[in-house]
């Protein structure tokens, strides 16, 4: 990756910002150049994790909280994690049609990535797009996630901060837990909440939250009520981030956080580097050419599987 390159990406030429993140997307070696080039220069952003069940308003408050970030004259970039579409494979670029009006800001960078069957809600690949956008001098980096149900851990990993947006008709709070979504909450958003049933669903939820073991000095989520398509309750999340940022940084909570998701992360790619190269072409070989074997009873799947272990092991031992 050339120098020139690289210093119009840190300076924040849309048009590099967006080539970078295609060049991540793709994933090859000059993703991991441009990845490895960049780092020093990556940390400073803010990021935000914001998930929760269809439906529930999260593109509107990603959109409202970002005019609010505009006000105080900080940068966004939006990472808006789309259903892989079934045909193109691409991203259905839904929330980039709602954030329109956001998007005509040339401090604000929007991009739509596919979850490209990612059970967590997010894209493996988003993480590195946040790298770029921060090394882009982006101040605070927003993830949406699909939020369909399974458990969002994935956003956990990447965030500073983790948002869960809930409606009304979400339904029992403990449908909630049982998703996932109870432990990676640093807060709740009951969005929608001038909707009946709203008062019932704050105070399910709170019964849930009392439940946690918590003393004084651990963190307590909070639920905030908004309306997020008259703007209501906006300035109270951008807040309530805010607190829960001072608090991770006084009790030394934000370093730790980071080193936790940064051992994960390098565990990840570790193993995606074992998986591609155990799966080259002499790893499918074996496995194509031993199936009838399996499905017949010949032989045991296990005993396949440590036959093409001991083959990827052969082969590095003599390259290297």
């Amino acid at each position: 990756m050339n120098k020139e390159f690289i210093d119009k990406l840190i300076s924040n030429d849309r048009r590099t910002v967006a080539r970078s993140i295609s060049i991540v997307e793709e994933g090859n070696s000059n993703a991991t150049d441009l990845l490895k080039e960049i780092y020093p220069k990556v940390g400073n952003a803010f990021r935000i994790g914001i998930t929760g069940p269809p439906g529930s308003g999260k593109s509107t408050i990603t959109n409202q909280l970002t005019k609010y970030y505009r006000t105080q004259n900080k940068k966004v970039g939006i990472i808006a994690v789309d259903p892989t579409s079934p045909f193109t494979g691409g991203a259905l670029l839904g929330d980039r049609v709602r954030m329109s009006e956001i998007g005509q800001d040339e401090n604000v960078f929007i991009r739509s990535m596919a979850t490209r069957g990612s059970l967590g809600g997010l894209s493996k690949k988003a993480i590195d797009a946040a790298d770029v956008l921060d090394a882009a001098g982006y101040d605070y980096i927003i993830f949406e996630t699909v939020g369909v149900g399974q458990s969002e851990l994935d956003i956990a990993e990447a965030a500073d901060t983790t948002v869960v947006v809930l409606v009304p008709e979400s339904g029992d709070a403990v449908q909630a837990m049982k998703a996932g979504l109870m432990e990676i909450a640093d807060f709740f958003v009951m969005n929608k909440s001038d909707r009946p049933g709203s008062e019932q669903a704050v105070a399910s939820l709170q019964t849930i939250l009392m439940m946690r073991n918590h003393d004084e000095k651990s963190w307590m989520p909070k639920i905030i009520k908004t309306i997020a398509s008259e703007n209501k309750g906006i300035v109270d999340i951008a807040e309530e981030i805010k607190r829960h940022r001072d608090y991770m940084t006084s009790a030394n909570f934000f370093l730790q956080r980071r080193e936790a998701q940064t051992i994960n992360r390098i565990k990840n790619i570790v193993e995606n580097k074992i998986k591609e190269e155990l799966w080259s072409e002499s790893g499918e070989k074996l496995l194509n050419s031993s199936i009838e074997k399996v499905v017949v009873g010949d032989v045991s799947p296990y005993h396949i599987a440590e036959e093409i272990i001991n083959n990827f092991k052969n082969r590095n031992r003599l390259n290297n």
